[in-house]
């Protein structure tokens, strides 16, 4: 039959002429009109065109059984008449839209403006009438500071447009490589084969299986026990069954839940069920930048594998309206994020109070100086000259302002996010949501899988209990009866998913290939150990010739195959957990290959001798058996399972070794060290998971720890009716170690249970492991998901926030380094920017009070700006990882971003700055013998003395840059400073361009050339940084009573009544849109950068759609909006817990801590209000728990709540 789409392939080019339906005996379009149709319409149109599947299949000249030739001109011909599997990726922004953007930023536009006023009035010549104007020459320089601002706003404009420019190459690059990976497996030339899903083509036979997500439409062919999650599409969360004679259309983006199946392509890429959407989404937005964005790329090249699947609500009719129901984001957003959205705000406002402070006093201060002390009289002629002086003013006043206003910090964090993401693919971790990534540093218990990420996944069997006998080792085939060993043989070759299979090693002397699920590959190297051939069985009995397949499910535990015999009887063969199958066995094959009956008392012989003492050796431990359907019972009813699996006949029960990784050991106790609580979670029975957590250091002997299964866990937590109770888990948890034979709900109740405590003090940030679809549950739901990238399903990797290349656990630890390095490096980065904007900000307002004049001029104050901003948070946000972070324990969820030393340090080294500027400012001219810089006229030339100021001003800066590399009062802050090239240029190249702006910059730059011997102080007072560090670091902070910290998130109480209720519905709040509702979009606006660096990162957040959480409001038309991770049927409300004020430990003596802190007594709290709710028994509002220290002056810090997408300040988030 594989020669179909030869023969094929000649008649049609005979019919070229009829182009409706060129090579195919089948139109696009019919396959399109035929894949809209669902369950019955669906089968009658096939019955109707083709007769059945296999027409269909004679019509695309491809064979069910052995699919197509493969043939490069065949596929190159179906791509061309269907088109390929691809949906066609936006244009990235060209370099120069980008600077467009950079260009719409409110603070810089106020410059513009100004500096083109004071062009145009510096040609203004007035009459000589106006007493006091300069001389002729400097008047001819006075358009030269307008034109140097213009120049030095362009640097900055380029500057932001290149490192938006490169970091959405880095995107696409990350965006690229996820494609790569993924593959899907189809039948070409009867061979099964994995190819990218981008080289699918239509007439292709796909092989689909648990936990796979479709890349294109079909028609089933053959299935066993299928079961589709098509909520994506449809909205419909209930499981939809998949057979020929009931519904056998499969779309592409839905999710398989349960079984296996062969299906046929019929439409791929736009023409595809999902493609079809994304092009009506598509239609007449090309205007419309945004929208056009977040349809990026749906790679149709489908998310499937490591697919980037954005968040979207399911199409329900009544969301479909709701404007305001906005597409729920994944879970709490990053805690970072909601304490520096406040943070800028808060410092947005101090700053444009103080430039409208400067401006006003500059403007009264020249109007009563000249017309009221010098008497002066108002000359018409010289309006010019006085709207000059007013424009020189506002100059002034706008430079305070961009120095003040924090523009660096969300280029800060982008940069170190991006810079940390690049690195940790080098480190096996593919982030998949930015915020994922700093979320990890703070995580304080990590839930893992066994199998896979703890052991090798490598499994073989190692011992084996046959024909009453317990073999230490696999048998020789000879040692086995016969009859026993053909039922063996057999049940393994057709009862293992035929997608599982042996092959040989890639390298020589290597070891055997173990493709597909692990346990499987065991039996089937089981089989050759017995020197036997599975694929004898298999080619006997292919796929098709299966009667029923129960596949294995978390509730079954068991798989089960039904063949049917020649004679009308029946034989299944069943494989499932020991202790579960061995209870529905009432037979066993003994040595003489006979059956005798299996009583409970040798039933419990056999878990005592055979199967606790295999569990205890850390082995996995598997039962084979089977049963038969005589003919005289008639058809058994297949749908009643309980009855179909009991009766069993046990043939044998095999130990499966999983060897524990050997850097496990090591990476749990870095993560332990590390104050990181790690749980294991596994199916596996008890005595395996203890023993295999006694080899990995999750168990020590003497510890006082809890080891329970899931029954016993349930039993626990839940109370006489069956509910789950918050208070029960609370008892358990803490010293819960080991949860085995756990279904994924158990998972999902831990995860959560664990989140929701408030026994610990700082709320549990919890990071979880998964593979398998039915972890995806507790993959989303926990702070950080982590799905393996080799044994995970597409369903795992969809719901998760990173995953593991590797699959290994000792690349979570470098998650957690790298998560705690991005939140240090923004730390520094507010550090060092802050010192530089108190000093700046206030000897540009007191300068310009006292001396009419600011001492650092407009463009000087850009240029500091530029170095502070752009260049130090490329320097700072790229320090690479220490292994002295794993040396602490997280930070929680409410610590401040600034802490009390840190805030020590901004003031400490604000105070030596100040001092020394203001000496140079009013003592300059005395202590190096020149004139004074002071009361200059209007277009003066520049003056020595003003040049000193702002050249030991940068150089303070350069040196207090080192300084601010350590942000825990280390005394070091050399200590590794050459491992970071970057840092080190940075410096060295602002510290060139200095000495070029001061020798070389003249008017522009208002400077005039130092000689030596003024350099060398400059420097020198510079380097009083480093030495004056030394001394701040000194005086112990718990000395300093008055410093308070700062950057924590909003506080519940400060949300207005009105406005909690509001968004009690909408499971998030959002505080940087709270801080925006209160009339302080204008403030936001005079933020004017931090709009650019947003816009900017939406400049490469249009082109990555994979990274969900870097959505806007537009992104609720976005195709993937129909392409959400399965909906999960767990009640999930997210109810937020208060946090109790985590101050630093040096504050504070702890009795004083304690005596404040209070709970309210029971009764006040089983009245607090509470919304009626499913899960356990969760307050859904915050209710302030706890008192506050008088000395965090009575604002309550607790966590950071998320914003919500709509939010105008959420594109922040995309730096998280």
């Amino acid at each position: 039959m594989a020669s179909n789409s030869f023969r094929g392939s000649k008649r049609g080019r005979h019919a070229q002429a009829n182009h409706d339906v060129g090579d195919f005996n089948c139109s696009l379009k019919e396959l399109r009109s035929l894949m809209e149709l669902r369950g019955p319409e669906g089968i009658a149109r096939i019955q109707e065109c083709y007769g059945d599947v296999q027409g269909l299949c004679t019509r695309l000249r491809t064979s069910p059984i052995d699919g197509l030739g493969g043939h490069a001109d065949d596929i190159a011909r179906r791509k061309e008449e269907f088109g390929p599997n691809v949906i066609p990726p936006k244009k990235p922004k060209t370099f120069l839209q980008l600077v467009w953007e950079a260009l719409q930023d409110v603070t810089l536009i106020i410059l513009e403006v100004a500096a083109i006023i004071s062009l145009g009035l510096s040609f203004y010549r007035p009459p000589d009438a106006a007493g006091g104007v300069e001389d002729e020459g400097e008047a001819d320089a006075g358009w030269i500071e307008g034109a140097a601002i213009l120049l030095s706003v362009v640097c900055v404009v380029l500057v932001t447009a290149f490192n938006d420019w490169s970091k959405e190459k880095q995107f696409r690059g990350l965006q690229s490589r996820i494609e790569q990976e993924q593959k899907f497996t189809v039948v070409r030339g009867g061979q099964v084969i994995q190819i990218h899903v981008a080289e699918i083509v239509v007439g292709d036979v796909a092989q689909v299986k648990y936990g796979d997500l479709l890349p294109a439409d079909g028609v089933l062919i053959q299935g066993n026990d299928l079961k589709i999650d098509e909520s994506s599409l449809t909205g419909e969360s209930d499981h939809v069954k998949k057979t020929l004679d009931s519904d056998p259309m499969l779309l592409s983006g839905t999710h398989v839940m349960e079984g296996s199946g062969k299906i046929l392509i019929t439409a791929v890429g736009v023409n595809s069920q999902t493609g079809i959407i994304f092009t009506l989404l598509g239609a007449g937005e090309d205007e419309d930048d945004d929208e056009d964005g977040k349809k990026g790329k749906f790679v149709n090249e489908c998310k499937s594998q490591d697919g980037a699947g954005v968040e979207m609500q399911p199409l329900n009719s009544d969301d479909e309206g709701e404007e305001k129901k906005k597409a729920h984001p994944k879970k709490e957003k990053s805690v970072l994020q909601g304490k520096l959205t406040k943070l800028a705000v808060q410092i947005g406002k101090a700053g444009l109070f103080m430039s409208g402070l400067t401006v006003i006093i500059l403007i009264t201060l020249f109007m009563v100086d000249t017309f009221w002390i010098q008497g002066l009289p108002w000359i018409a002629d010289c309006t010019p000259i006085y709207i000059q002086f007013c424009v020189k003013f506002f100059i002034i006043g706008v430079t305070v302002l961009v120095v003040a206003v924090p523009e660096g910090l969300p280029l800060a964090v982008t940069i170190s996010l991006a810079y940390s993401v690049k690195k940790m693919m080098k480190d096996n971790n593919l982030v998949r949501h930015l915020d994922a990534c700093e979320t990890m540093g703070n995580a304080t218990a990590i839930c893992s899988d066994k199998t896979g990420t703890l052991t090798m996944n490598r499994m073989t069997v190692v011992q084996a209990y046959l024909g009453d006998r317990h073999y230490r080792k696999v048998p020789e085939s000879d040692l086995i009866p016969g009859k026993v060993l053909d039922l063996l043989i057999m049940g393994i070759g057709v009862n293992c998913a035929y997608t599982s299979k042996i092959m040989s090693p890639e390298k020589v002397g290597g070891l055997p290939r173990q493709v597909g699920n692990k346990t499987e590959c065991a039996l089937l190297g089981f089989v050759l150990d017995l020197r036997h051939d599975y694929m004898t069985i298999r080619n006997e009995i292919p796929e098709e010739k299966l009667f029923k397949v129960y596949t294995f499910n978390s509730v079954r535990k068991s798989m089960s195959t039904v063949l049917k015999n020649a004679d009308g009887s029946y034989r299944m063969f069943s494989k499932g957990a020991s202790e579960i199958l061995l209870k529905k066995c009432c037979k066993i094959m003994t040595a003489s290959g006979e059956a005798k009956v299996f009583k409970p008392r040798d039933k419990d012989d056999v878990v005592k001798n055979v199967i606790e003492p295999m569990a205890s050796e850390g082995l996995r431990t598997i039962c084979l058996a089977y049963r038969d359907f005589p003919p005289v019972d008639g058809e058994p009813d297949w749908e009643n399972e309980t009855d179909i699996l009991t009766g069993l006949t046990c043939l044998c029960v095999v130990g499966i070794e999983d060897p524990v990784r050997p850097e496990v050991p090591d990476a749990i106790k870095r993560c332990q060290r590390a104050g990181i609580t790690v749980r294991m979670v596994t199916g596996d029975n008890i005595n395996t998971a203890r023993a295999i957590a006694s080899k990995c250091g999750i168990l020590h002997p003497g510890d006082d720890f809890l080891c329970i299964d899931g029954k016993e866990f349930n039993r626990r937590i839940r109370n006489q009716l069956g509910e789950i109770e918050q208070e029960r888990i609370d008892k358990i948890w803490p010293k819960l170690r080991v949860l085995a034979r756990s279904s994924p709900t158990d998972k999902h109740t831990l995860v959560k249970g664990i989140m929701d405590s408030t026994v610990l003090e700082p709320r549990q940030v919890v990071a979880v492991t998964g593979d398998g679809t039915n972890d995806g549950p507790a993959l989303k739901k926990a702070d950080v998901g982590f799905a393996m990238g080799i044994a995970g399903t597409d369903v795992a990797k969809e719901a998760s926030d990173i995953i593991l290349t590797d699959d290994n656990f000792s690349s979570i630890v470098k998650a957690v380094m790298w998560g705690r390095n991005v939140y240090d490096s923004i730390s520094k980065f507010l550090q060092f920017q802050l010192t530089v904007n108190v000093v700046a900000v206030i000897v540009a307002f007191t300068g310009a009070c006292i001396t009419q004049d600011s001492p650092l001029k407009a463009v000087q104050m850009l240029w500091v700006n530029l170095i502070m901003d752009t260049f130090a948070s490329l320097a700072l946000a790229t320090e690479p990882p220490t292994e002295s972070l794993l040396l602490r324990k997280p930070y929680g969820r409410n610590k401040p971003l600034i802490s009390r030393t840190m805030m020590k340090n901004i003031l400490g080294h604000a105070v030596y700055q100040l001092t020394v500027i203001f000496t140079l400012l009013f003592t300059g001219e005395q202590i190096f013998d020149i004139d004074s810089g002071r009361y200059a006229p209007l277009h003066a030339p520049p003056s020595e003395h003003y040049t000193i100021v702002f050249n030991t001003f940068v150089m303070m800066q350069l040196f207090n840059e080192i300084n601010a590399r350590k942000i825990h009062g280390e005394r070091n802050v050399f200590d590794g400073i050459f491992k970071n090239m970057i840092f080190c240029s940075i410096v060295f190249g602002t510290f060139i361009i200095q000495i070029v702006i001061v020798q070389f910059g003249g008017k522009p730059f208002s400077c005039v050339g130092l000689s030596i011997d003024q350099w060398l102080w400059c420097v020198f007072l510079g380097f009083g940084c480093l030495l004056w560090g030394q001394v701040v670091t000194t005086v112990p902070t718990s000395r300093l009573k008055f410093l308070k910290s700062a950057g924590h998130g909003t506080q519940q109480e400060e949300i207005p009544e009105d406005e909690l209720e509001e968004m009690e519905d909408q499971d998030e709040i959002d505080h940087g849109e709270m801080e925006m509702r209160r009339g302080q979009v204008l403030w936001c606006r005079g933020l004017g950068r931090i709009q650019t660096q947003i816009r900017v990162v939406n400049a490469f957040q249009d082109t990555m759609s994979p990274y969900e959480g870097l959505e806007t409001p537009e992104s609720r038309n976005s195709i993937h909006n129909f392409m959400t991770t399965p909906e999960f049927r767990i009640e999930d409300s997210e109810p937020q817990i208060p946090l109790i004020d985590d101050t630093e430990g040096e504050d504070d003596a702890p009795t004083k801590r304690n005596a404040v802190q209070t709970l309210p007594p029971p009764s006040t709290l089983a009245t607090l209000p509470s919304t009626p709710n499913q899960n356990n028994n969760a307050v859904d509002r915050i209710i302030p728990f706890y008192k506050e220290s008088p000395k965090t002056g009575g604002i309550p810090q607790s966590a950071a709540l998320p914003p919500r997408p709509g939010s105008p300040l959420h594109s922040l988030e995309t730096s998280l």
